[in-house]
């Protein structure tokens, strides 16, 4: 199986970073450092993970939804 490669979606001016982890989940860069991992939660709703866990945090983050947009975009 091939390892999607990273790609880059810029939002409102700002450049990230991503990079394919697992089924679904995108290790996020920002500025050149690791920034945030998300996960898809449904088609159109994305989540933050907690980065000491690894479990999804449940609430609205406006710019994880954007970036999970952009990111459905690019798989499109």
């Amino acid at each position: 199986m091939n390892t999607p490669e990273p790609f880059y979606v810029e939002i409102n001016g700002v450049e990230y970073s991503v990079f394919p982890d697992e089924k679904d989940t995108y290790t996020i860069f920002k500025d050149g450092k690791e920034y945030v991992q998300i996960i898809r939660d449904n088609e159109t709703s994305w989540l933050k993970l907690n980065p000491e866990t690894g479990l999804p945090l449940f609430g609205m983050d406006e710019e994880v939804l954007l970036i999970g947009k952009e990111i459905n975009a690019q798989n499109a």
